[in-house]
């Protein structure tokens, strides 16, 4: 059986994409910092009849994250989806004009290093399989940048580079790439950005495999 990995997963939104896949069958790996937190979630999944286990990594640690996935193909088999959304840090979200050239490492770490070493962890084993998705999930700064929100803009942008050099280049191996844009904050009992309702859309971007960019909202939202 393959699983689902979902990098930045949280009671919100990764727990509706576990329930979601789940209702599949994919089990699911949980990632994020503290592994507390995904054990207490993971329960609450198992409890639902999702299988789901929490690895614990920041994406900012190339080799927690490598581990972390390793880890994960070995325990619920190899990873068909992955899902790269964590959400952004407060310090990364400075104006422009107070955004140094250090100021940036930290964005860059977490948008652009963190999604880079996730995709040649798993990308081996969906080659293997002969199918895969990754899935990038941003908010609209990925594509309007904010002169409030510097550090997430630019890393954003530049994430939103690499999947869609990603997106490109691997249709022919049957994986897909897609990136979803969630304009601001996602809303429990929201018509489009319902936890529940932006699963349903990932789902169906693993499923229909058209397109790179997709909206769950306007933008002016």
């Amino acid at each position: 059986m393959t699983s689902l990995a979902i990098i930045g997963a949280g009671p919100g939104l990764g727990a509706a994409v576990a329930r979601r896949f789940g209702r599949e069958g994919y089990d699911t790996a949980l990632i994020s910092r503290d592994q507390d937190r995904l054990d207490v979630l993971a329960a609450g999944l198992t409890g639902e009849g999702v299988t789901a286990r929490g690895f614990a990594a920041d994406v900012r640690d190339p080799k927690a994250l490598t581990a972390a996935l390793d880890t994960a193909a070995t325990a619920l088999g190899p990873i068909e989806v992955l899902q790269y959304s964590p959400v952004p840090q407060r310090e990364f979200m400075l104006p422009v004009l107070d955004t140094t050239a250090d100021g940036l490492a930290g964005p860059l770490e977490f948008s652009v290093y963190g999604p880079v070493t996730a995709v040649r962890q798993v990308l081996p084993g969906m080659r293997a399989l002969g199918r895969g998705t990754v899935l990038f999930v941003n908010g609209g700064t990925a594509v309007v940048p904010h002169p409030q929100r510097a550090g997430t803009s630019i890393a954003f942008a530049a994430e939103s580079a690499y999947g869609r050099l990603l997106h490109d280049t691997l249709a022919g191996d049957a994986i897909h790439v897609a990136q979803l844009i969630i304009p601001g904050a996602i809303v429990p009992g929201h018509e489009k950005k319902d936890p529940a309702v932006l699963a349903d859309t990932l789902w169906t971007r693993h499923q229909d495999r058209h397109g790179f960019r997709h909206f769950a909202d306007d933008l002016e939202s």
